[in-house]
């Protein structure tokens, strides 16, 4: 990478940083120009504007949450393997925000009433994650692992309910054991919609 590029890389790093605990509305050019000693005309050179700067964040977050959690996850099994894996995976993101704060979640709260690119942009990412857990569990009841009248749209907002009780519960609340009970959570809804006959096959 050129030094320019490298630049832009370690301003949008810390810009990560800075919106996963203070939210993307308390990020700044002027405190990020400060965290990075540099000038604010400096930052402007990389990032156009305020709200450029924030819709690359954005997408530096979700590039990284598919990373962890979707390209991993779809080199399982398609069916309940893969719905197991994107799960896990998701929760064990999700622990690890409990220090920083997810964007996602901080975001919804921040944007959910104000129009504009960023929510938008984050909306997008949003569903293109929902679409993702909605085609697995589809493929799931195609294979078989799943009942076939098993409500695809239902689960997949219970799976999303989870997280984001998960998240409250752990961050807000700070309370010991959330992260298990995310996975007990997780568990009896499966076994409520898994196939017997497949699982006796199994």
């Amino acid at each position: 990478m050129r030094k320019g590029e490298l630049t832009r890389a370690a301003i949008l790093d810390v810009a990560l940083d800075l919106a996963s605990r203070d939210g993307l509305e308390g990020l700044t050019i002027g405190l990020l120009a400060d965290k990075m000693n540099m000038s604010k005309s400096g930052v402007f050179a990389h990032f156009g504007s305020r709200e450029d700067l924030q819709l690359e964040v954005l997408k530096l977050y979700h590039q990284r949450f598919e990373q962890e959690v979707f390209f991993p996850s779809v080199q399982e099994t398609r069916g309940l393997a893969r719905l197991k894996s994107m799960y896990a995976r998701w929760v064990k993101r999700v622990s690890v925000e409990i220090a920083s704060g997810c964007i996602y979640i901080s975001g919804a709260v921040e944007y959910d009433d104000r129009a504009g690119p960023i929510r938008e942009e984050l909306v997008s990412m949003v569903q293109a994650w929902q679409g993702a857990l909605l085609r697995c569990v589809r493929q799931a009841i195609e294979v078989g692992d799943l009942k076939s009248d098993t409500d695809a749209d239902q689960l997949v907002y219970e799976m999303y309910g989870m997280i984001l009780a998960l998240h409250h519960d752990a961050r807000f609340l700070r309370m010991p054991g959330s992260i298990d009970r995310a996975h007990v959570a997780f568990d009896r809804l499966i076994e409520h919609h898994q196939n017997p006959q497949k699982n006796q096959v199994g």
